[in-house]
């Protein structure tokens, strides 16, 4: 293939398709890795969950960028199973948290030795606890459910920004309205997955939590304000239709799209990293190492 006589459409499509392979690579090894090792199924489940991420946000992109206008409808499909996905991975991280540190995500139970540990909140959640609190089962439940309204809050307006647009109900003001409901419930549960963070430090220091935090927050929560802040210069004039091969009206979504895809090939590396299997991998090994001793 000759590439000096692809035009620049032609090179994006092309580009934007090859690191969608690579991403969707990466993270198929990565996943089929963990079947193979399946030593711990309520852990390497919400693993899982993680790792998909990437070919979700890869494949989903890679649609968006081929702008098939006659199939609006099943982009706006697929960015609410986007939306949908993005809540469910940020419930079973918080879960998998829960799991490193010996608790049930169910019962909100804090163990002794962790009890009374001195918690410094900011705000929204400071709005509801002193700014310095300790931990104990009201301020763990705040953590959690300050986490788990992402879950409710991304796909309920997901939904109603999707059959706005459909019934021509969707003027300026109500895009407003939802960015800042989304920006006030992203910066809510980013925040309160970062206190737990700190607050569980010595116990999460073995499972490698900065890369664990920096895979979910990087994915979900960066990709989201990536995009508005991209939104934001495409209506302040500053990216115009005549730099790119874009319409205008298109322009802000294809620069987001092929930025996303291009990330999801370093998370997808990063991932190798920050979920590796050979934590569950021990059992196995010796297994099959005891098997060909025997042999």
């Amino acid at each position: 293939m000759d590439l000096s006589k692809l035009d620049r459409e032609e090179l994006t499509l092309l580009g934007a398709g090859a690191c969608t392979m690579l991403a969707l690579h990466f993270s198929s090894q990565l996943a089929s890795q963990h079947l193979y090792y399946w030593k711990n199924p309520k852990q390497q489940r919400a693993i899982m969950i993680v790792i998909l991420m990437v070919p979700v946000y890869a494949v989903t992109a890679f649609v968006g960028v081929l702008d098939l206008k006659s199939s609006k409808p099943i982009l706006q499909l697929l960015d609410l199973i986007k939306d949908c996905y993005e809540a469910l991975v940020v419930t079973k991280f918080l879960t998998l948290l829960y799991g490193y540190v010996n608790m049930d995500i169910s019962k909100d139970t804090v163990p002794d030795e962790v009890k009374g540990r001195e918690i410094r909140l900011g705000f929204p959640m400071s709005l509801f606890q002193p700014r310095t609190a300790h931990l104990n089962q009201h301020t763990l439940k705040l953590l959690k459910y300050c986490t788990l309204q992402f879950g409710v809050t991304r796909p309920i307006c997901s939904f109603l920004m999707i059959n706005l647009r459909l019934l021509g109900m969707y003027p300026g003001w109500v895009s407003l309205t939802f960015t800042v409901i989304l920006n006030v419930s992203f910066y809510t549960a980013m925040y309160s997955l970062l206190v737990f963070y700190h607050l569980f430090a010595k116990e999460l220091k073995p499972h490698k939590p900065l890369a664990k935090f920096s895979c979910v927050i990087g994915i979900i929560f960066l990709c989201f304000w990536q995009g508005v802040f991209i939104d934001i210069l495409v209506k302040a004039g500053v990216i115009k239709s005549h730099h790119f091969w874009m319409k205008v009206e298109n322009v802000g979504e294809t620069i987001q799209n092929v930025a996303i895809i291009v990330e999801m090939v370093g998370y997808s590396v990063f991932q190798q990293y920050a979920f590796h299997f050979e934590p569950y991998s021990g059992d196995v090994q010796a297994m099959l190492q005891t098997g060909k001793r025997n042999e």
